[in-house]
């Protein structure tokens, strides 16, 4: 216990700082405040792996400079048996909410998923844009 007679008095709730959910339920259209929602510009790009296929970040970072990509996430990197000497991206089958694509160079590959609404053509165009 504490000392006695030094007891703190509760604060009273109109002097506490708001947070930052509070601030922005204040600021919300809805509630009278500003529209400060903003889409935003760059896609999130998951960095998470220490070993990427060479080659693959720098696209992903020119992918995620696209509005209408939300999320770039690199994956699983695996050996194959057949040998691809150039760097090719290709987009493999369609995911919840986008497109699973596989990076290719020499006997690696790499799993690398992206959250968009594109469809799979509009990817693929995209894709081969960055890719010159």
């Amino acid at each position: 216990m504490g000392r006695k007679g030094k007891r703190k008095k509760p604060k009273s709730s109109a002097h506490k700082p708001l947070k930052s959910a509070e601030k922005s339920a204040q600021n919300s259209p809805q509630n009278g405040g500003p529209n400060l929602e903003k889409k935003p510009t760059k896609a999130r790009l998951v960095v998470t792996h220490s070993t990427y296929i060479p080659g693959l970040i720098p696209l992903l970072e020119k992918l995620a400079n696209c509005p209408e990509i939300q999320t770039i996430t690199p994956a699983v990197i695996s050996r194959v048996k057949s040998n691809s000497p150039t760097f090719r991206l290709k987009v493999s089958v369609p995911i919840m909410g986008g497109h699973k694509l596989i990076a290719r160079q020499r006997k690696s590959a790499q799993e690398v998923f992206v959250i968009t609404h594109w469809s799979k053509e509009e990817l693929e165009q995209a894709i081969t844009r960055h890719l010159r």
